[in-house]
């Protein structure tokens, strides 16, 4: 049995009170992400609207944090070299804010490639086709691009894949019964 098989069975065996919650944790996981879990709440039988809310809100908490970490852990690195230098002990080594750096990873020179190519807004709106939200958020974070702009943008996707795939899924589920 696989992670989305495991989830749906959840979803399947607990108190419907408790359904939403299972939707939610299946939004966190990378590559599950609110359209997974939006779809194993439908197929479990929890109504589409309640398992939508519920995988959003899953996928949104979790990238949030991610992007509150990462973009916290960039300042301190940002803030550690600009020390050095200060201290006349080494070289300032920071990229323009908002430009990802460069990789050697097949990922992240995907990342690289799609955000010179379509900025923020592109990278989060396309991002579900490359790279799960969660990655796709933590590498703009690290990449300097600022917190809100990035939560606004993943927001807006992360609404939008979820209800297109709900509405698909909730559509297949209807016509099959």
């Amino acid at each position: 049995m696989n992670l989305i098989e495991n989830f749906q069975d959840l979803v399947a065996q607990v108190p419907e009170i408790v359904q939403p919650l299972i939707v939610a944790l299946a939004g966190a996981i990378p590559f599950i992400e609110g359209e997974g879990a939006a779809t194993i709440g439908i197929i479990g039988g929890v109504h589409p609207v309640v398992a939508v809310v519920a995988a959003i809100i899953g996928n949104f908490v979790c990238v949030a944090a991610l992007v509150l970490l990462g973009s916290g852990a960039r300042e301190a690195v940002v803030a550690r070299q600009r020390a050095r230098v200060a201290a006349g002990s080494g070289e300032l080594i920071d990229s323009e804010p908002g430009q990802p750096e460069v990789s050697t990873s097949t990922r992240s020179q995907k990342f690289q490639r799609a955000f010179e190519r379509y900025g923020v807004p592109g990278v989060s709106l396309l991002g579900p086709l490359l790279l799960p939200t969660q990655f796709t958020a933590t590498m703009l974070a690290a990449a300097g691009v600022g917190k809100a702009r990035i939560l606004i943008w993943q927001a807006i996707a992360i609404v939008g894949w979820t209800t297109i795939v709900a509405i698909l899924i909730s559509g297949v589920v209807y016509a099959v019964n």
